[in-house]
């Protein structure tokens, strides 16, 4: 196992990950080939290279199984919805998770508090104080691993900046329990997206290739963004065009 992960240690330096990155990771374990205890290998090389001074997030969304029908968080049992490695990062000892119904983020690492503390203060999905709005802030790094480009999370932050015509449906009056039991009640904007298919992988032919960065993770196709340079030119195409990241679906 230890080859395994110093394989991946060397692909993820040569794809740019660095000491001290605050690195926010969107992956799908499948496409890294066949090995055994992917997620636990994988978790293990990326916090090998960002080092004690670095931050590792993840996505741990549950808006699959938090809705209106089912308007109940709990951050320490709702799992999360988007992938095996999101799971089992949220299940770490060390690991926290940010609080929010649906668009909740988990980290480890040195800037934990900066990114999680705050973002129960948002209404909508990826709000001011989002750990995605604020990687930008930090010039921090999204790293796609065997999943391509559309499941970027961080784009929604930047579509409620210019609030195109698909994004909200109405809100919902959640129950939310933090970590300590405490529960309370909030109102959030839903997402809607009906009619309408994202197309996040156009930012491969807007962006230069200093701020993407294309490689591989052992079998995984990867790529490595630069989230501030994310948000600037997407803020930029999606205010001349609020319909440039999707596609009309046939209903």
């Amino acid at each position: 196992m230890n080859g395994i992960i110093n394989k991946i240690i060397d692909d993820l330096i040569s794809l740019g990950v660095t000491k001290g990155d605050n690195i926010m990771v969107h992956s799908s374990l499948h496409s890294l080939g066949d090995f055994n205890d992917k997620a636990k290998t994988i978790t293990e090389a990326l916090l090998n290279v960002i080092g004690k001074s670095g931050t590792l997030l993840m996505p741990a969304l549950s808006y699959e199984t938090v809705d209106k029908d089912n308007p109940y968080f709990d951050v320490n049992k709702t799992p999360s919805c988007v992938g095996g490695l999101t799971e089992y990062f949220r299940l770490r000892d060390d690991t926290i998770r940010s609080l929010h119904p649906t668009h909740s983020v988990s980290a480890t690492g040195s800037n934990v508090e900066y990114f999680l503390k705050d973002h129960y203060l948002d209404n909508t999905p990826v709000g001011e104080n989002s750990p995605f709005v604020k990687l930008k802030k930090v010039c921090g790094k999204i790293l796609f691993i065997g999943c391509g480009l559309n499941p970027n999370t961080s784009m929604h932050g930047i579509e409620e900046l210019v609030k195109p015509p698909y994004l909200f449906d109405g809100e919902t009056l959640y129950t939310l329990t933090d970590k300590s039991g405490k529960q309370f009640k909030k109102k959030y904007m839903n997402h809607n997206f009906k009619g309408y298919k994202q197309r996040y992988d156009r930012m491969e032919s807007l962006l230069d290739e200093k701020y993407l960065v294309k490689g591989k993770i052992m079998k995984a196709d990867a790529y490595l963004m630069s989230s501030s340079e994310l948000w600037k030119v997407a803020h930029k195409k999606l205010r001349l065009d609020p319909l440039y990241f999707v596609d009309r679906t046939v209903e």
